[in-house]
């Protein structure tokens, strides 16, 4: 089947990724355990976007649920948005959080092993792939990327 042939919407996965920033510049990250992809791996504290949501939404019960920290709405600012078209289909949402109340904690010790800060320019070594993409992107104009597969070299579009 060639392109545009098939008429079928397309459906897609959407997630949300935190980079909760201290006053040091440095990013808080998880290690992944038992979560059958990537154990092991440093990720960025991330979630599903749940019927009904907006990112922002969703976002700030992902802070809540896995690292316990409250985030106000307007503490949030868009940094980076990538599509993968593996899996089906996915959009993941990336956001800089500056300002939030309480102290980060572990709230999902069964996914994750530990919490550890590292600076943006000091990424730990094992760190999932997307991730590490969408952080180089990040400080960049514009803020959107694909990746066609898992490993694949990723695009930087311009022109958003």
């Amino acid at each position: 089947m060639t392109h545009g042939a098939d008429t079928r919407r397309h459906k897609l996965t959407g997630d949300v990724h935190l980079l909760l920033l201290n006053t040091d510049g440095q990013v808080l990250f998880g290690r992944r355990q038992n979560t059958g992809f990537e154990d092991g791996a440093h990720h960025l504290p991330s979630g599903h976007l749940e019927a009904g949501e907006s990112v922002v939404e969703a976002l700030i019960r992902e802070a809540k649920e896995e690292v316990g920290v409250t985030v106000a709405p307007e503490a949030v600012e868009f940094s980076h948005i990538m599509h993968s078209s593996s899996s089906g289909g996915r959009v993941a949402f990336f956001f800089t959080v500056q300002q939030w109340e309480g102290t980060p904690e572990n709230r999902e010790p069964e996914k994750c092993s530990e919490l550890s800060w590292f600076p943006l320019d000091a990424l730990p070594a094992h760190l999932i792939d997307y991730c590490r993409v969408a952080l180089t992107h990040r400080a960049a104009w514009p803020p959107g990327s694909t990746r066609s597969s898992p490993g694949a070299a990723s695009a930087r579009h311009r022109g958003w």
